[in-house]
């Protein structure tokens, strides 16, 4: 662990992409399939639901079914399991689609240096 640290301030400093930055290089560049990822919530919604906006991403819609579940069911607020698994894992893949983002903007930076 922290191997990442260890390249990005010590070893090879211009080859690590920034982790909050927009990527540099287009998104379809080797994977010509590639479609852009669109929020699925729009704003209004986001906003009647009273999201943080920490809690606006791509996963916003599984949070507002979530929410709405807890509400409606309370006191037994365990019944929205299943809504709780689906945003769950919606964080998951979207943490697991930027961490290999930011994999292949390192690559490719290397491969450029290179």
């Amino acid at each position: 662990m922290g191997a990442h640290l260890v390249r990005r301030y010590v070893l090879e400093p211009e080859l690590e992409p920034e982790p909050g930055s927009i990527p540099t290089f287009p998104p379809d560049l080797g994977f010509p399939e590639r479609q852009p990822r669109e929020m699925i919530a729009t704003q209004d919604e986001m906003n009647d639901a009273q999201l943080p906006l920490s809690q606006r991403d791509y996963c916003a819609h599984h949070l507002i079914k979530f929410l709405k579940c807890k509400r409606d069911m309370w006191p037994n607020f365990l019944e929205c399991k299943h809504e709780r698994h689906e945003w769950d894992q919606c964080e998951h893949e979207d943490y697991v689609m930027r961490m290999k983002e930011y994999e292949r903007e390192r690559r490719l930076l290397t491969r450029k240096k290179l």
